[in-house]
């Protein structure tokens, strides 16, 4: 399969290669037919400025790493960082970000929603004003959000007031993508950055130690020009839990308080398999128990695939093994939980209570190895 690279002036080629000044980091995920025309659109627009492009790939199933080394061996103001085995667009954001050097760095979506042409006006903010970080905007005179239908503009508006509660700064658009600021903004907050969910500028505003001095642009946003949105219907969870980690995340670990969460969803399951079990004439407590200790911990692993480990989540092949590894891993919890159960009850022969005392053991099993081994980093 061959690809076609962008066109690359002769000013480019020529003489020795200049340090950036600013770099845009650009987040992609099958997004190969925008690569091309967005690179085009940024050279137009910043003529005269000495920039850079990092594509920051997570693993694309299109040809978009390789479309953009592509052209990278022919300009190099474009580059490639390709991520394996992990995703999510702020992750994405603060990689790229950490493998440029340029004094300013913007952040913007490959899908050319965003107005390339306000990337010139951001950076002699920047240059000239005592400013840190300017936001483009849709929500001041000026801006607007294209042909959203009503609902997503909706819910848009109701997802930028959730976003107050925990910013620290009075800005009209916390749910922007677009941005460009100075490098010490990012490097001052980085370490405190969750890198959760799709909204990287809310996480950055959420996590400064030190007030930002920010002003915003307006731009109008437009219509994807190629290929399919990411957004789906989990997007929503990702920015929950972003708030939860800024508003709760210093005191307890979201991933852990989500993992209990669903921990006590699946004791209700638990619980409910086992007294349907016991209802059988011809099974014990221990063949119950055992029931009902996989059944749960089934419902566990693949609630917990889909949620807390949204960023790790396990497919194909890999989601099969995952299981395998969490049953055979849990299995010393497992028997654990069915032997402390069986005792307890054996005791006092109170079922629930049973049931509850051996799903606590295992429970506590099921979180501390599945999170160093079912769903580790690759």
């Amino acid at each position: 399969m061959r690809y076609e690279a962008a066109s690359v002036d002769s000013e480019a080629m020529t003489g020795p290669v200049r340090a950036s000044e600013l770099t845009i980091v650009v987040p992609t995920y099958d997004e190969r037919d925008n690569v091309t025309p967005l690179v085009e659109l940024i050279g137009a627009a910043l003529p005269g400025v000495d920039w850079e492009v990092i594509f920051v790939d997570d693993d694309s199933t299109d040809g978009t790493a390789t479309l953009v080394r592509d052209m990278a061996r022919r300009d190099p103001r474009v580059r490639c960082l390709q991520r394996i085995g992990r995703r999510g667009l702020s992750s994405a954001c603060i990689e790229g970000v950490l493998a440029s050097s340029s004094p300013f760095v913007a952040v913007m979506d490959a899908d050319m929603q965003h107005d390339e042409r306000l990337l010139p006006r951001m950076l002699e903010v920047l240059r000239r004003e005592a400013c840190d970080l300017v936001v483009g905007s849709r929500y001041i005179d000026g801006g607007g959000v294209g042909d959203w239908e009503g609902r997503r503009a909706g819910i848009s508006g109701f997802a930028t007031r959730l976003s107050r509660l925990v910013c620290k700064i009075d800005i009209a658009d916390p749910m922007s993508g677009f941005f460009m600021a100075r490098r010490e903004v990012f490097e001052g907050s980085v370490r405190r950055l969750s890198g959760q969910g799709f909204k990287i500028l809310l996480d950055l505003l959420a996590s400064s130690p030190g007030q930002i001095r920010l002003r915003e642009l307006p731009y109008q946003f437009r219509r994807r020009r190629h290929g399919t949105s990411k957004l789906d219907t989990l997007v929503a969870w990702e920015f929950g839990m972003l708030l939860a980690d800024k508003l709760v995340g210093h005191l307890v670990p979201v991933r852990f308080a989500l993992f209990a969460f669903i921990g006590a969803i699946g004791l209700g399951v638990h619980l409910a398999v086992l007294r349907a079990a016991l209802s059988a004439p011809t099974l014990g407590f221990a063949a119950a128990q055992s029931i009902a200790t996989l059944v749960a911990m089934t419902s566990n692993f693949f609630l917990n695939n889909l949620f807390t480990y949204r960023d790790q989540r396990l497919r194909g092949w890999r989601l099969l093994r995952g299981m395998l590894s969490f049953y055979l891993i849990c299995a010393v919890g497992a028997v654990g939980n069915v032997g402390i159960a069986a005792y307890v009850f054996a005791s006092d022969h109170v079922w629930w209570l049973a049931g509850i005392s051996g799903a606590v053991l295992g429970s506590v099993w099921n979180y501390a190895v599945s999170s160093v081994f079912t769903w580790r980093r690759r």
